[in-house]
């Protein structure tokens, strides 16, 4: 009997691009299965029609939140209420939640204290908080752009946060003789981080490892991974 992890997926639609539905789903698929399917806004303002046509496709259920003060809107609060709803109420595993609005820190924050994780998305304008507050979070800006640009690794040697996060987390994985099991290393990071190597143009955690170049990396017996801080030879 396979272990499926039960995803609910809300939808800040007010501050989200609809043309990244598919690259959301196709992600989750990765995860587990979506159960709960929600987006979020004012549907009477004619701001979502991109959404609107594509509710039907991935059957997403609407909600209404009108915008009951000027420069304001309810959608923060009805997603939260929600959430902590599905939280106690239903058999979630997963909270996927898609804005680019730092206004739902709090709620990743929470949801995490709750032992669930939660996967953010987001335009490259998400403020850190909000991303660092989600166990992993992934830019849905233009799908040509994010796949092509990779970043170089002069700008990843000199991301003192980035390789502080890598080293850290070899350290804390390592056997007696430096080198540390790739997977256990990438699971030490999700632990502390939300961080995924596509967001600098790698497809793979060993793909951006290599490029950094800072750092060796082999196959063991079983053709998986290890790694060590060439520092340390």
């Amino acid at each position: 009997m396979t272990d499926t992890k039960n995803i609910a997926l809300l939808i800040d639609a007010d501050n989200s691009p609809a043309k990244s539905i598919q690259k959301i789903f196709s992600e989750l698929a990765r995860h587990g299965k979506v159960n709960i399917r929600r987006a979020y806004g004012n549907w009477t303002t004619g701001n979502l029609k991109g959404w609107e046509a594509v509710l039907q496709d991935h059957a997403i259920q609407p909600f209404q939140q009108y915008d009951l003060t000027k420069g304001k809107n309810a959608t923060d609060i009805a997603i939260a209420i929600d959430a902590m709803d599905i939280l106690y109420t239903k058999q979630v595993d997963t909270f996927c939640i898609v804005t680019s609005d730092c206004d739902f820190t709090p709620l990743a924050t929470r949801i995490i204290s709750e032992g669930k994780s939660v996967i953010g998305f987001g335009e490259r304008k998400t403020p850190p908080v909000f991303i660092n507050a989600c166990s992993t979070f992934l830019y849905v800006d233009d799908e040509v752009a994010v796949k092509t640009t990779r970043v170089d690794a002069k700008e990843l040697r000199g991301d003192a946060k980035l390789m502080n996060l890598l080293r850290d987390a070899i350290s804390g994985s390592e056997n007696g003789d430096g080198w540390a099991s790739l997977s256990k290393v990438g699971s030490h990071i999700s632990n502390h981080a939300s961080f995924d190597p596509r967001n600098y143009g790698y497809a793979r955690l060993s793909d951006l490892m290599e490029a950094i170049g800072l750092f060796d990396l082999r196959r063991d017996k079983k053709k998986s991974f290890e790694v060590r801080d060439n520092r340390k030879k």
